[in-house]
Formats: structure tokens, C-alpha cells, sequence
């Protein structure tokens, strides 16, 4: 359970509250609004991603399946003082995604941050899921940010920098039951990251990657996604507002750390996986499985795997009363660092002790001796 101190505003030993953004999307082209690209915009993180940008000054070209959520979208970034540009696009499809690309840059002459946050998923146990429901959340999901990236990287090279950020999950490093396919799509696009950055790095590339690991968030998607589930479903708690994804999401486009992880349970998750990951098994198989899904009974849907939702009034979803509005945010080097300074200790805790351990076992063994 997350302590009320966990949820604090803190900026020590790499830990943050982020209510702001950095001083670069203030600054960065002055004179002209810098251009953001935000996929999954009609709705949840992409929606907030989206709207914070545009209280920034920026102009956001937001791409997303669904009419109705999308112009609702518009209207919010164009009331919260930004420049939009909606295209209607699929992210499994690389063809639409390249021309979306090149559309934005005839439109505002460049890109200078590309969010890919689009997501599809279905609650179903491993077994209970179809080959094409599989392929489906793996096209969204994970080849969903390949086909972003490519085009970002395509028009990022001609201008000679900009930033990448890939909407992580905590299920990227530990995967839970029942959205087997959803784990495995975010995990691919973790490896697909970790690779391009190595790419970039040996080319001497000005293009930063980013990735932000999200907790349990309100979004729409658990009205929206396709489930076989038997009740109704929630994320696993705690929950977080769109906007805590949102704040870390912009902090990520401006300072570019390798990761962040955004909650303590996403930090105790992935540390949890690192130091006992057959306990957080047997741990995650007796809470996740009911933890997704509350006290009302529910049928199956079909959801919005392959067709988008008619729906354009959902930023938040339906957990409003129990998110929250705050929470820890840490780069993983940070939180490597303080693990690795946690072990440097004891081991020099321990090899101070056993010599003081040692003489004292002698002194008793002589005194035992005398006796």
C-alpha cells in the first residue's frame, strides 16, 4: 500500500513530485510554437498529454482512431491556448502513420516531441484469448509505437534532433494475469527502446528517447476495452489521475532520462521483480486476478479492439472518487543508483562487522578456555 508520505512532494535522492515542465518546452524555438505529436490523443493519458501541452503554448497534432473523441480533444487543446491538428489514423497501419508524420511537418514545419501512448488490450485469461485478439494488441500496442517512432525518427533526422517518448507500463517489467497479451506488447516496446537508444548513442544522434512507466491509471479504457471477464473492471489500485501520467510525460519530453517510473507501486514492482520474482508471482496471482475486477457482475463485449468508441466525454475514467491527483516520480538511474548504494552499504557494513564479530568469538573462546 502506498503511504501517505510516498505521496508527498519531494525533490530528494532523485525523487520528484512534478507539477511543472522544464525550462526547454518554455523556450525551444522562441519566436514559434514548438510542435508536439501525441497518438491515443481522443481520450485518458493521451487526452491530458495532449491538453497539457497545449497550456504550454504548444501546437499538438493528436492522433487517434475515434471522430467524436478527438474533437472533443481539439476543442480542449484549442481552449487551453494551443494550436491542434486532429488526424484520424490507426497506429497498426505504418502507412497511415508515415503519411500523419509527413502531414504535420507540411503543416508546422517540424516535429520536436512524439508521444506514442495509443494502447489496445483484453481482459481474458492467456488461453481464453484469439490469435487475432493477440495480433491486434500487439500491432496497437507494441508495433503501434514502432510505426510512431519510425515516422518521428524519419523527420527528426532531417532536422537534427528532438525527443521520443514511449507511454510505458509497470507491466512492461512485471506482468499480471488476464492481459497477457497487453504485457507482452509493452515489454516488446521496452526491448524496441532499449535497442534504438544504443542506435542513436552510436551514431551521435541529437534524437533523445525517452520511456515513462505508468501505474494504474483512470482512463476509459475499462469501459472500453474487450473482456471476458465476469464482473465489472477496475485497475488495480491505487489509481491515478490522467494527469499524473500527463506531468511525467512532459517532464520526460523536456529532460529525456532513460526512464521514469511514475508511482511507488510501478517502483515497487519493477525493484520487486529484480529482487524476488518468484514471490511477486505467487503474490500477484492471488491479488491481480480479482483486483481487476470489481463487486458487479458483468457480460462479455467486444469493446474497442478493432473499431473505436462513439464516445468523446471520457478524459478521466469512472474511478474518480478513489485516483489520485499526486504521486512520486523517480528516473531509474536514481533509483538504480540508491539500490546500488544500498548494497555498497551493506557489504560494507558486513565486512566492518565480521573482524569486530570475529574478536569477540575469540575473547569468548578464551575466556571459556580460563574456565
Amino acid at each position: 500500500m502506498t503511504s501517505a508520505v510516498e505521496e508527498q512532494e519531494t525533490n530528494v535522492c532523485g525523487f520528484t513530485h512534478f507539477d511543472g515542465v522544464p525550462a526547454l518546452l518554455d523556450s525551444a524555438h522562441r519566436g514559434e510554437r514548438p510542435v508536439a505529436v501525441v497518438t491515443g490523443a481522443s481520450a485518458g493519458v493521451g487526452r491530458a498529454t495532449a491538453i497539457a501541452f497545449a497550456r504550454k503554448g504548444w501546437a499538438v497534432a493528436m492522433i487517434a482512431r475515434g471522430e467524436y473523441g478527438l474533437d472533443a480533444a481539439r476543442q480542449e487543446v484549442e481552449q487551453a491556448g494551443g494550436r491542434a491538428l486532429v488526424i484520424r489514423a490507426d497506429v497498426a497501419d505504418p502507412a497511415a502513420i508515415d503519411a500523419a508524420g509527413d502531414r504535420i511537418v507540411a503543416e508546422w514545419d517540424r516535429i520536436d516531441v512524439w508521444v506514442n501512448n495509443a494502447m489496445a488490450t483484453v481482459f481474458a485469461p492467456a488461453a481464453e484469448t484469439t490469435p487475432a485478439e493477440f495480433r491486434r494488441v500487439t500491432e496497437v500496442t507494441y508495433l503501434g509505437q514502432v510505426h510512431g517512432t519510425l515516422s518521428a525518427l524519419k523527420h527528426m533526422r532531417k532536422q537534427g534532433d528532438g525527443t521520443i517518448v514511449q507511454v510505458g507500463s509497470a507491466l512492461a517489467y512485471r506482468s499480471i494475469p488476464l492481459q497477457s497479451a497487453y504485457c507482452a506488447a509493452k515489454a516488446a516496446a521496452r526491448g524496441f527502446t532499449d535497442s534504438l537508444r544504443t542506435e542513436l548513442i552510436h551514431e551521435g544522434s541529437r534524437i533523445r528517447v525517452s520511456m515513462v512507466h505508468l501505474p494504474a491509471i483512470n482512463t476509459p479504457q475499462f469501459d472500453w476495452a474487450r473482456s471476458r471477464l465476469p464482473r465489472r473492471l477496475q485497475p488495480v489500485p491505487p489509481i491515478y489521475d490522467p494527469e499524473v501520467a500527463a506531468r511525467a510525460i512532459l517532464r520526460a519530453a523536456g529532460k529525456a532520462p532513460r526512464e521514469l517510473w511514475v508511482g511507488s507501486p510501478t517502483i515497487q514492482a519493477i525493484l520487486g521483480m529484480m529482487v524476488a520474482p518468484g514471490l511477486l508471482d505467487r503474490l500477484i496471482a492471488r491479488r491481480a486476478w480479482d483486483g481487476q475486477m470489481t463487486g458487479e457482475s458483468a457480460d462479455p463485449r467486444s469493446g474497442n479492439l478493432f473499431q473505436p468508441v462513439a464516445d468523446n466525454a471520457n478524459l478521466p475514467g469512472r474511478f474518480i472518487g478513489m485516483s489520485k491527483a499526486r504521486a512520486i516520480t523517480a528516473s531509474a538511474s536514481s533509483v538504480r543508483g540508491l539500490a546500488g548504494l544500498s548494497v555498497v552499504g551493506l557489504v560494507i557494513a558486513a565486512a566492518t562487522l565480521v573482524p569486530v564479530f570475529h574478536r569477540l568469538r575469540k575473547r569468548s573462546l578464551r575466556g571459556r578456555e580460563l574456565c
